[in-house]
């Protein structure tokens, strides 16, 4: 019997890589096969399977993992026989899982997938991948270290800290299955309205952003999963969620190659094997249609002029910048020939047949050319082998899965990195906060107040009043009687502790909470969940603090490990972080107080 620490050393010791390959399609496509065992794969190959290679199969997300909707209960029969499907009839070569569920569930669940993917001709298994920005919890949610998202590990300062994150998200990866992971989020956050990156990116400094994609890139596929950086050619100056609405971006090209492209080519540069394509149309570029489906973004400057050799893969079509403007298939045809190799088949069920069928039409009619299909075939199946997916595959062993998703070490260092981010940008001699005085706290917040109004009552030797508005944190715009019930509330405390949350612009209610409660006179303080921005609707506000716990989807994955850092530097330990964001004019990157100035 061996411990959980030599167990996990040695996943973390298993996988080992290299590759590479340019872009005119016969020239690519000769170039990747040069590999007679590629070669012999693809002369093997029926058309239906090449373009099988080039379809992305969705889990059926809104399903859950089982019928019940519980994560400890086994996949539904509606979400295997979808998936069997997919895999076998269809040919998929590649899955994003959307569902959730527990380590041992969802290695079972991606074993399941390998093994279908395996017995059916030509037996090549699968790229299984998720969205793991900050970390595996992203689908294992009880199970798996979860880290700050990647503002916070930008504000640390300290790329070992991206590398870190990359490589226990590889290890717990490859322990429940996945070998790619769609991070890390390289996108320049210059504009604060950007209502979808925000702080899921490293933020607006080129010198940090390069340093922390390297490290990250690095730490994750030298741990056997793929990285990806997201999303080409630049997402952060948008003002529209591409998950709802299609936007553009009129930014001059020096702009774009001087601020949105460099993080890019860094990533390129560290060896990143795939980019995930952006539903943002690039003016400068290609005024008519999003770079996802355009050839002088794809072809022309991805491949082209900045040499990517790698995997280029959709982001989800299912988002409403694409299907509600071309459709499914259309889209799907639109974007391989525009030089995608891989298309994220996001839709129901039958929209992702329908992405299979219509790349399958497409290629029958000559609108996709032999060569041009080869050409994406020979580099999927090139980074295939790489990640040792031909030849050598090793599926996950479900029974072993939680001993690597639990280990401590992992958890641990996403505390310490946690513990480093938190950024002070404001005090006025208000804190930290005296745990052993005998004071009433009033913890007002939109989001997971409870939950931090617990770690405050850990903390505080005193009583702790809870002030929480709305059913959730997408609830977030306190109305006047909420705010009046919250200043009734502060009566009886003798300091205030007030959580914000904001994804973009901060809610007016919640700048009239702040305000309200600091016209209390009371010793007030402000904790940023979301957003370093906020400070900005209360520029007077006493003390305030940056945490970068929760994105635009703040009830996805809750971060306790940056709420415990949070609420620990609100009651004395030192706030290790810097702004990787410029707020303002009053604080702009690297500013970042400790309770010693």
């Amino acid at each position: 019997m061996y411990s959980k620490t030599i167990f996990v050393f040695m996943i973390t010791a298993m996988i080992a890589m290299k590759g590479c390959g340019p872009s005119d399609d016969r020239r690519d496509t000769a170039d990747q096969t040069a590999d007679p065992r590629i070669a012999e794969i693809m002369g093997e190959m029926t058309d239906r399977q090449k373009i099988g290679q080039l379809v992305m199969a969705t889990t059926i997300w809104d399903e859950g993992m089982s019928d019940t909707g519980d994560a400890y209960d086994p996949p539904s029969d509606e979400q295997l026989d979808h998936m069997r499907r997919m895999v076998q009839d269809y040919h998929a070569g590649s899955v994003i899982v959307y569902n959730w569920g527990r380590a041992e569930t969802m290695a079972a669940f991606n074993r399941q997938l390998q093994d279908w993917a395996v017995e059916n001709e030509p037996g090549i298994p699968l790229f299984i991948s998720a969205d793991l920005e900050y970390g595996v919890a992203q689908r294992i949610p009880d199970e798996a270290t979860v880290f700050p998202r990647q503002m916070g590990v930008a504000a640390t300062g300290n790329p070992d800290n991206a590398y870190e994150q990359g490589r226990i998200t590889a290890v717990e990866g490859i322990a429940t299955g996945f070998n790619w992971s769609y991070s890390p989020v390289v996108d320049v956050n210059v504009n604060p309205r950007n209502p979808v990156i925000g702080v899921r990116s490293f933020g607006e400094s080129l010198p940090l952003i390069s340093e922390m994609t390297r490290a990250m890139v690095k730490g994750s596929q030298e741990h056997g999963v793929i990285a990806t950086p997201k999303h080409f050619p630049g997402h952060g100056d948008t003002e529209f969620d591409s998950h709802y609405d299609l936007s553009t971006v009129t930014y001059d090209e020096q702009t774009l190659r001087e601020i949105h492209l460099p993080p890019f080519q860094e990533a390129f540069d560290a060896g990143a094997d795939a980019i995930m394509t952006a539903h943002v149309i690039i003016e400068a570029l290609d005024p008519d249609v999003p770079a996802t489906l355009s050839e002088r973004v794809l072809t022309g400057l991805l491949r082209d002029e900045m040499g990517f050799e790698g995997i280029v893969v959709t982001d989800a079509m299912s988002m409403d910048a694409i299907d509600e403007h071309w459709g499914a298939g259309e889209a799907a045809v639109m974007a391989v020939q525009a030089g995608a190799d891989i298309i994220m088949a996001t839709g129901s069920p039958e929209e992702q047949v329908e992405t299979f069928e219509a790349l399958y039409q497409a290629y029958r009619d000559g609108d996709i050319t032999p060569e041009r299909l080869d050409a994406s075939v020979a580099r999927i199946l090139r980074i295939k082998k790489k990640y040792n997916l031909i030849d050598n595959f090793t599926p996950p062993e479900p029974m072993l899965a939680n001993d690597v998703t639990r280990y401590s070490g992992h958890l641990e260092t996403a505390q310490r990195i946690a513990e480093e981010s938190i950024t002070l940008l404001r005090n006025e001699d208000i804190l930290p906060f005296d745990g052993d005085r005998e004071a009433t706290t009033l913890v007002a917040g939109v989001a997971y107040t409870d939950e931090l109004a617990e770690l405050v009552s850990g903390a505080a030797a005193d009583d702790v009043i809870t002030w929480n508005y709305g059913d959730g944190p997408t609830d977030n715009d306190p109305d006047d009687r909420a705010i009046r019930d919250a200043v009734e509330k502060a009566a009886d405390a003798d300091r205030i502790l007030i959580f914000t949350y904001s994804a973009g612009e901060l809610p007016e209610g919640q700048e009239k909470l702040v305000e309200a409660l600091q016209e209390t006179g009371k010793p007030l303080a402000v904790v940023a969940l979301g957003l370093p921005y906020d400070i900005l609707s209360f520029p007077d506000v006493p003390a305030y603090i940056a945490s970068y716990a929760l994105d635009r989807w703040p009830d996805a994955t809750p971060t306790p490990v940056v709420w415990e850092a949070a609420v620990n530097a609100v009651f004395g330990a030192e706030p290790g972080g810097t702004l990787p964001v410029e707020v303002g004019s009053g604080y702009p990157v690297g500013h970042g107080l400790s309770y010693g100035q």
